[in-house]
């Protein structure tokens, strides 16, 4: 019974956890642009990440490793510098991104700039990274983030034609403006296939002390809870394609055009679910993208780190989250248009794929961390096609940015 708890916790965790501004902006503009036609890639990216995280928790629990503490230790520091330096700096940009989403949803709530949120919600983030528990963190703020199933509700009363969406979710090619139909696709993948979600989740396992009785609950809340997840954003370019088309919109330029996705179903109310979705997915993700800052530099230096010790037990892992909350918020203050940002910090997301999987599928397959539970001839399959899918993102995302953004 405690597992089942467990499970349904993880999945309802991994549910509010997995729609952020990334994955909700990327799949409204799939939605307003091409209709339905993008679906395979939300599709894609969710099986991709659900493979990954899957995987993510089943090393932590066989090795008690995390992922960036066993890079650094299998491969060497001078292998590690590369994927933690360029992780790092795409971090900030989502990091950044999210911030500038929760500062938005305060600006539709309140009518003041998104530019005179951006410190505050910066300081309630960092708030609650110094006083919260990873518990609290991981479980809390994510229950809160249910609110984004509205989306879904909403989807199923519009009564969209499910044949064609269902047909939508095989690949297919563009019938206008191919450099943006790929870039968009790129970028959706980039949503679903951050790096920061399965280095994340290993981390959590490790604090939450899980061994290999919780093989079984890792692959029920990998598989379903990144499914639900998948569904949320799926039912959001549903919205897209059948509010945005209707009414000429082919592009969306301002946040301030999402709310649309929900005032036809719910009216005010619509308005008011969509700036709390979006403030709260939003100031979760930044939590977690700071705190996944934390993990990653404190582990691959050797540093004591843990969310639940005391600032005063692990300064560095403080010190690593406490700057990059602050530093991440001042180009959003200073006026940069999240939008933008976020469509860039997904796409190169994606590019930087390869540098975090490709030493994690050899780490998959050492005996010495995950003996007998190494990757079968199904999971290397799906990696190997992830890291072939990163290196054709990153050989095209910079030409798809400059021809198709």
């Amino acid at each position: 019974m405690n597992k089942l708890f467990e499970i349904a916790l993880g999945i309802v965790t991994s549910v509010g956890g997995f729609l952020e501004i990334g994955s909700l902006t990327t799949a409204a503009q799939a939605g307003a642009a091409f209709g339905f036609k993008l679906t395979w890639a939300i599709v894609l990216g969710t099986i991709c990440v659900a493979f990954l995280v899957e995987m993510a928790g089943r090393f932590a629990a066989v090795s008690h490793h995390t992922i960036s503490d066993a890079i650094r230790e299998r491969f060497g520091f001078n292998f590690f510098l590369w994927p933690l330096l360029v992780t790092l700096m795409v971090n900030m940009l989502v990091l950044a991104a999210e911030l500038g989403g929760a500062a938005v949803a305060l600006e539709l709530a309140t009518g003041l700039s998104f530019q005179l949120w951006a410190m505050p919600v910066a300081l309630i983030a960092w708030a609650l990274l110094w006083k919260g528990t990873f518990g609290f963190i991981e479980k809390g703020v994510s229950l809160l983030g249910l609110v984004t199933l509205c989306f879904i509700v909403a989807a199923v009363m519009q009564k969209p034609d499910w044949a064609k969406v269902a047909s939508a979710a095989l690949p297919s090619l563009p019938d206008h403006d191919s450099a943006h139909y790929w870039f968009i696709a790129v970028s959706i993948l980039g949503a679903s296939i951050s790096p920061y979600l399965f280095l994340f989740y290993s981390s959590g396992a490790i604090e939450d002390k899980w061994d290999r009785s919780y093989l079984g609950t890792n692959r029920f809340i990998a598989g379903l809870g990144m499914g639900f997840g998948g569904a949320i954003s799926i039912a959001v370019l549903i919205l897209a394609a059948l509010v945005y088309i209707p009414n000429g919109v082919e592009r969306i330029e301002d946040y301030h055009q999402l709310p649309l996705l929900l005032t036809p179903v719910f009216g005010f109310w619509g308005f008011v679910l969509f700036a709390a979705s979006l403030g709260i997915a939003c100031l979760g993700a930044s939590i977690e993208i700071a705190l996944q800052q934390a993990y990653l530099v404190a582990q691959g230096f050797g540093w004591n780190w843990g969310k639940d010790l005391r600032p005063g037990e692990n300064p560095g892992f403080t010190m690593v989250y406490s700057v990059s909350v602050l530093a991440a918020a001042i180009p959003i203050a200073g006026g940069i248009d999240p939008l933008k940002l976020t469509i860039l910090s997904m796409a190169l997301t994606a590019a930087s794929l390869p540098l975090t999987v490709v030493p994690f599928l050899f780490l998959m397959n050492d005996a010495r961390y995950v003996k007998q539970f190494r990757n079968g001839k199904l999971g290397n399959a799906a990696v190997v096609f992830i890291i072939m899918l990163g290196f054709l993102l990153a050989i095209v995302t910079i030409p798809l940015e400059m021809f198709g953004s």
